[in-house]
């Protein structure tokens, strides 16, 4: 990058002015990780501190069965597969409260776009969720299974929220975001729900008092200056609502080991690779710097690694997600080495020996407890540590 450039763009972010769509893309285009480190950390710091939010969650995915087929995904089964699955109500509630000891917060609920199970299926799980852990609350469902709603029921997604949110439902999740600019979407996306859709219905949950997640799909066919569209879109209706409380880069991932049928769901597998650590790390940067009005930008850390987990919050990040338990979207893909649980000490640890202090939170980035700065290196380099692949 051109020195003058460089620090035009420096001096602009310790000043706390607005970044261009120009200064993203040339943010992108560095080569100075390092130096891309040390805005987003000055950023993240001058909002968050030394804090690291977690929460104990647990996700449930009530059915695999999907009307779409998303060329990047291998969750998605079809009628009669020999994996395919639904949920009775009765089995997501016992797994639910698997995790009653736990302390548990919050289900995380997302599912496939079930081309027969009727719409009243949907806020009877979440009553009955709710009644048998009331304290716990219910994230569930995107703006793409909320637009798959109004098809099946003939509701308008206004009704079906009111709905939902009388069951029980405390935040929609942030997934069907992909990439919005449609010169890469068209290629990857098999459902009806794009920016329009999904930007109408996180509006209309914001109208109702709820606060939501934002994600962004990356490492694939898009390009940085499709990152870029993608954030500043977000950024302007967060500007109008305010109610994004987060932001998450999902990192895009292959079919390593798929599931018992042996067959490759991703369609554009051949021609992407999966985001190396480093550019990963510059997602997460950029990402912070550019979304100036979101408070919170979250490492997935069952996609990118513990370790590159760990290396984000130095690099924007001041949330790792939670004890997730069983996270199908991914896992059913790779044989990435993430586990599928990390409990409460997992991530405690996992945050202190990044040297960062540990926060719970709730769903709705209410503080759930506060933990212990980290202990300093020179304690920490006393006696043998915990190294987390």
């Amino acid at each position: 990058m051109d020195a003058g450039l460089k620090r035009e763009l420096e001096e602009k972010v310790y000043a706390g002015e607005r970044l261009t769509r120009e200064d993203g893309i040339a943010l992108y285009d560095s080569d100075d990780l390092t130096w891309l480190g040390r805005l987003a950390h000055h950023r993240r710091s001058e909002l968050n501190g030394d804090r690291v939010m977690f929460n104990v969650n647990r996700h449930l995915n009530l059915t695999n069965v999907c009307s779409a087929s998303c060329a990047y995904c291998s969750f998605q089964r079809k009628p009669g597969e020999k994996d395919a699955y639904t949920m009775r109500i009765d089995e997501a509630v016992r797994k639910a409260k698997e995790m009653e000891d736990e302390q548990l917060t919050e289900l995380h609920i997302v599912n496939g776009l079930h081309p027969t199970l009727p719409w009243r299926y949907y806020p009877k799980v979440l009553r009955e969720l709710k009644a048998a852990l009331p304290k716990v609350n219910l994230k569930a469902f995107t703006a793409t299974e909320v637009q798959w709603f109004e098809k099946i029921s003939g509701l308008g997604a206004d009704e079906i929220l009111d709905e939902l949110m009388d069951a029980g439902l405390e935040s929609l999740t942030g997934g069907g975001a992909e990439i919005f600019d449609w010169e890469v979407r068209q290629h990857i996306v098999d459902h009806a729900c794009h920016w329009e859709d999904w930007s109408r219905i996180h509006r209309l949950a914001h109208s109702k008092g709820m606060k939501t997640p934002s994600t962004m799909l990356y490492g694939h066919i898009e390009e940085p200056r499709h990152r870029v569209d993608h954030v500043l879109r977000l950024r302007e209706l967060q500007d109008e609502t305010g109610g994004f409380q987060v932001f998450i880069p999902l990192r895009y991932q292959h079919d390593f080991v798929d599931s018992a049928d042996g067959k490759i769901r991703n369609r554009i597998q051949a021609q992407t690779t999966m985001a190396s650590p480093a550019e990963s790390l510059k997602t997460f940067a950029v990402s912070r710097l550019l979304f100036d009005n979101v408070p919170h930008v979250k490492c997935f850390w069952v996609m990118h690694g513990l370790s590159v987990a760990q290396l984000s919050l130095n690099f924007g990040v001041d949330d790792l997600d939670g004890s997730v338990v069983e996270y199908k979207i991914t896992h059913d893909a790779d044989s990435y080495g993430t586990p599928n649980t990390m409990h409460r000490d997992d991530l405690l640890h996992l945050i202190w020996d990044a040297g960062f202090r540990p926060v719970e939170r709730n769903t709705r980035y209410e503080i759930v407890r506060e933990y212990d700065a980290p202990t300093s290196l020179a304690e920490r380099r006393s006696e043998p540590q915990q190294v987390w692949a």
